[in-house]
């Protein structure tokens, strides 16, 4: 495969409003934080994913796929080895706006009929011009996303580049399976449990015990995905003692019981 400039990808995206744009990709890229004109529809075939805007990380599972609207800064990654990451850069249209699916980033499940439709796009690179007879088929896929993605998966993780915080995030990311809590957190920082609440409060709007399960159920959602953990070694992993408790907190945010969440 031949090199590929990041940037000129980006370039390229844009360069014809009216286009839609096909990338298929096999290896990792890194792009820094951006934007489109055109709304982005990313499916990652074998391995989870996550994608990054200035206040949220989203995990995208297997057989899901994410949507990012037009002008919406972010970045992608994808952490493990992939078959290959699909994109599909649709065309803005005057009308985007007034139907809610186009306007707000979200992670959704991906129907048979859809992995097939995009499948079909796999040998297809480049721009597709409205005279292009593949155009109608880029088309049928834009139209009927709202209908069949109504339910986006749940759980998204807020973030921030406040200095005194981000240092919070990390260590509580890199420190999962511990038994963390405001004191043990706080004394890492020489903060006050009552500083260390404000702070997540006036910054992230979620308390700090809300944001550690939404952290340890996005790592759950990873370990179920990529690894061949049982999900009692999970539970212990992401901090729990209890399995119950674990699968029960799972079920309340994903709408899934773990069992049901492996492929």
């Amino acid at each position: 495969m031949k090199d590929i400039n990041p940037q000129l990808i980006l370039e390229d995206v844009d360069a014809i409003p009216e286009s839609a744009y096909i990338w298929h990709w096999k290896t990792e890229h890194h792009f820094s934080l951006h934007k489109h004109n055109k709304g982005q529809l990313t499916y990652v075939e074998g391995g989870a994913a996550f994608l990054y805007t200035k206040d949220k990380t989203y995990f995208l599972p297997a057989r899901h796929y994410m949507w990012v609207p037009a002008g919406v800064e972010h970045y992608f990654q994808h952490r493990y080895p992939a078959n290959y990451v699909r994109t599909i850069y649709f065309f803005s249209e005057p009308d985007d706006s007034e139907h809610p699916f186009y306007t707000k980033t979200g992670i959704y499940p991906v129907s048979n009929l859809l992995l097939e439709m995009i499948l079909h796009t796999a040998a297809w690179d480049g721009d597709i011009l409205p005279d292009d007879k593949r155009f109608v088929f880029i088309k049928a896929i834009k139209y009927m996303l709202p209908a069949i993605s109504s339910v986006p998966l749940p759980i998204t993780l807020p973030t921030t580049d406040n200095p005194r915080l981000q240092p919070v995030l990390k260590y509580i990311q890199e420190n999962l399976g511990e038994p963390l809590t405001l004191e043990t957190v706080g004394h890492e920082f020489n903060y006050s449990e009552r500083t260390l609440t404000r702070l997540f409060r006036s910054t992230m709007d979620i308390s700090f015990f809300q944001y550690l399960k939404l952290a340890r159920m996005i790592k759950a959602m990873e370990y179920l995905l990529e690894t061949e953990k049982t999900i009692s070694e999970i539970a212990w992993d992401t901090g729990y003692n209890s399995v119950s408790a674990f699968s029960n907190t799972f079920f309340k945010l994903v709408g899934k019981r773990p069992s049901d969440f492996q492929p």
